[in-house]
């Protein structure tokens, strides 16, 4: 009896945790929601208002009022899928190379991939902008994903690369003595496998692309090439900031975020238990 309170102590004891750690991630993302819906009169005012009552969608109104806002949007989706699309592509490649072959430069290969990561991204500014200046890359989209390459890659690699040593080489070889050629082999044993690290670094390239505002305001130029970090920026003037528009701004741009990860999350867990029993 003693030891069936202990558990139900312990797992009290963790739920309680699992609980206030939700709170503190999730209260940030409500209150920008909440404050979004609130009155412009009411979003500065010296006592908190936890619940937008009444709810009003002015601010929303205003922000989307901005001029060119789909376009900044297409712009956006645009950059960050076809870097989700194209490093899923090399990542892939890459990974089974440096996992299951023995090449010269292999493990300079995976020393590279650890130090890039460890290069903060302010300071690659300057080299990028200046080689995509000589290459005349510069305010064009494919410029910005070839940017975000450079840093979504080496993690794309590194992570996959660990899905596929977690992956049974005799899998492969005994399909490939079934007669399945090589890229069969991957087709229909190794990739269903790599669904859940797809899935991850497929996450982390588009949140990294969507949310970057550094490089798409130095590469780019004109305004139409803009995309929807810097489009936040122009709700503060020298006139003043406008809170409200921007906090409802800020909610539009996370939403395509959430519902990226609200569409592939069951096929990340989904995938994580299919490799966990197939391996």
């Amino acid at each position: 009896m003693s030891r069936v309170s202990y558990r139900q102590r312990r797992r009290y004891v963790a739920n309680t945790i699992a609980v206030i750690v939700s709170i503190v991630v999730i209260f940030p993302v409500y209150w920008m929601f909440g404050t979004a819906f609130k009155a412009p009169g009411s979003i500065l005012s010296q006592t908190p208002q936890f619940f937008p009552w009444p709810i009003s969608v002015e601010n929303f109104v205003r922000a989307l009022d901005e001029a060119d806002f789909w376009t900044f949007f297409r712009n956006s989706l645009v950059v960050s899928l076809a870097t989700v699309v194209l490093s899923m592509i090399v990542a892939l490649g890459a990974s089974v190379a440096s996992a299951r072959f023995a090449f010269v430069g292999r493990r300079v290969l995976l020393v590279v991939l650890v130090l890039v990561q460890m290069i903060p991204g302010s300071a690659m500014v300057i080299p990028i902008y200046l080689m995509l200046r000589q290459v005349g890359a510069l305010d064009y989209l494919p410029g910005l994903v070839l940017t975000y390459l450079t840093f979504v890659l080496p993690f794309a690699i590194w992570t996959l690369r660990g899905f596929v040593e977690g992956i049974p080489v005799e899998l492969e070889e005994a399909a490939m003595i079934d007669g399945l050629s090589r890229f069969g082999t991957f087709v229909r044993v190794t990739l269903p496998l790599l669904a859940p690290g797809v899935v991850a670094t497929s996450i982390f390239a588009f949140i990294n692309a969507w949310d970057d505002y550094l490089f798409a305001y130095v590469i780019m130029r004109s305004q139409e090439n803009y995309t929807l970090p810097v489009w936040l920026v122009s709700f503060q003037t020298s006139e003043g900031v406008d809170y409200g528009a921007m906090i409802a701004a800020s909610a539009i741009f996370s939403i395509p975020v959430l519902v990226f990860f609200l569409f592939v999350q069951r096929r990340l867990v989904g995938g994580m238990t299919s490799g966990a029993v197939k391996g």
